[in-house]
């Protein structure tokens, strides 16, 4: 096996303790943004120099040549703005000033990069010592695609995504849905090739991990057209360079834009539409969107957007497309404000293919329990729905931090594609092939639990009388000694002058 390359072992780590000693005075929201743009400052600056090498080798003079990077779809970095110039700063007051500089000239030569790169590295309150030392850390390591370790950088913002994530808590869901959430809607969805759509993109997850998938799956990423949007413009940005890290073309609008008010991709018929839309969003408009086109199953109340969300997706869904969405878990039985009948009018639509009751404390935002809806125009099962119960899945990773493994997102993709081929066994605990008459009769409450009902106890083999003889007998010892502990304890107070 080929020799991994230095930026392979645990880079992500070291990147992401150098963002903690550049922290400063700085909050998380903002240092996000520096860390995140010299990851990506160095990201297009290896693959600039990489390509300016090979030119300089063919002896044609062509290595300043504009065309000859646009045609690879390679950032052309001009003389003033190369890492080079940069490294030769690391320890001068001008360090932030040089970074500025050249992300300004960045986007001078790159038009896609028009007003989306930080330019806030000059900033008094950045300590210009600690900034020099990151730029040493990332002057020391290349991070260009390199043998069997590709996608170094992308992997490297994704993880100081989760951790800004983990630091933020609560205002990280504006950018970021974790990556075994992500999985599983991507490996149900199975988005080889299409339109692929999130109307609330944040930093661009959903889209990273389809590409991965393509790729994983011998396909190629060009196979897919990429559209989002994003209300805040931060994160609109942050989406912006992850794809570009990531070599995604994509088609975000031309600004940070409210999905219901100024939706960026008025025409579009999405053949998957992937997105974990805000919980519960409340004061989202609805009385100035009361007639919309969108809302073909009902009007969405003004108290929450969640079938807003729903509706709009499915309202830009394609004749054989199919939606994967997270949800907080009210959108599966509430009947306030005409909830109810929206869900029943969509489940009549027999669009409503699979819900997936997930496990609790996925995300660092809340604590907000969630399901996956997977909605289809054309669905192989008519007339049937497929109940899965996840919630006992996953592994704790951290005290307050639920993952799934690979082997869960594996069962649960494995479940629905047994279900679309019409083999799928009811197993009870964990999945149900449901009927809409059936759900009919649960007055179309979707919550899994309802339908997979309980899972059945293995026999251990130990008749009833004998084991009851046995537990109380445990019982009646653990009585004792917990009564021989009290006395302890007693007497020990009573020694120091407490008595009981």
């Amino acid at each position: 096996m080929a020799k991994k390359h230095t930026a392979d072992i645990g880079f992500e780590k070291e990147i992401w303790k150098a963002a903690d000693l550049l922290r400063g005075n700085l909050d998380a929201s903002e240092y996000k943004s520096v860390v995140l743009g010299l990851i990506f400052l160095k990201f297009i600056s290896d693959k600039f120099e990489e390509k300016y090498q090979q030119l300089v080798d063919e002896g044609e003079g062509f290595e300043e040549d504009i065309d000859e990077y646009r045609h690879e779809n390679i950032f052309f970095v001009p003389l003033q703005a190369r890492w080079s110039v940069i490294a030769e700063k690391a320890h001068s007051p001008e360090i932030g000033t040089a970074i500025d500089d050249a992300m300004r000239l960045i986007e001078k030569e790159n038009t896609r990069l028009k007003n989306i790169l930080p330019k806030n590295f000059a900033r008094p309150e950045l300590d210009k010592r600690r900034l020099g030392d990151v730029v040493d850390l990332f002057t020391n390591i290349q991070m260009k695609e390199h043998g069997e370790s590709k996608d170094i950088l992308g992997r490297t913002y994704e993880y100081c995504l989760s951790k800004f994530a983990e630091a933020e808590g609560k205002l990280a869901g504006e950018f970021y849905t974790p990556a075994c959430v992500v999985k599983t809607l991507v490996k149900v969805l199975k988005p080889y090739s299409g339109r692929v759509y999130d109307p609330a993109c944040g930093s661009g997850g959903m889209f990273v991990q389809s590409a991965k998938f393509i790729e994983n799956h011998q396909g190629r990423i060009d196979d897919i057209s990429v559209y989002g949007q994003d209300s805040n413009p931060t994160t609109w940005k942050m989406a912006q360079m992850n794809l570009a890290i990531h070599g995604i073309e994509a088609n975000l609008g031309s600004y940070n834009a409210d999905t219901f008010f100024n939706d960026c991709h008025p025409t579009l018929k999405a053949d998957f539409i992937l997105a974990n839309p805000p919980f519960n969003l409340s004061d989202w408009g609805a009385d100035r969107l009361a007639e919309d086109v969108r809302w073909k199953y009902g009007t969405p109340p003004a108290g929450n957007a969640n079938f807003a969300w729903m509706q709009h997706m499915i309202h830009h869904l394609a004749p054989q497309g199919k939606i994967g969405l997270v949800l907080a878990n009210g959108s599966l039985s509430s009947q306030t404000g005409g909830e109810g009948n929206i869900r029943r009018a969509i489940v009549e639509a027999d669009l409503v293919e699979g819900i997936v009751a997930m496990p609790s404390q996925l995300f660092y935002t809340t604590q907000i329990p969630v399901s996956l809806w997977f909605l289809t125009r054309d669905k192989k099962q008519k007339g049937k729905t497929l109940f899965i119960d996840a919630r006992n899945m996953g592994t704790m990773v951290t005290r307050k931090l639920r993952e799934l493994t690979d082997d869960d997102i594996g069962r649960i993709a494995d479940t629905f594609t047994a279900f679309e081929n019409g083999t799928l066994e009811d197993e009870k605990g964990f999945c149900a092939t449901v009927a809409t008459a059936e759900i009919e009769k649960q007055d179309f409450i979707l919550t899994p639990g309802r339908y997979v009902g309980i899972a059945e106890q293995e026999d251990d083999g130990e008749p009833f009388d004998e084991k009851m003889q046995r537990l109380t007998s445990e019982l009646s010892e653990l009585f004792a000694k917990s009564h021989e502990l009290e006395n302890e304890i007693k007497k020990q107070l009573k020694g120091i002058g407490y008595e009981i």
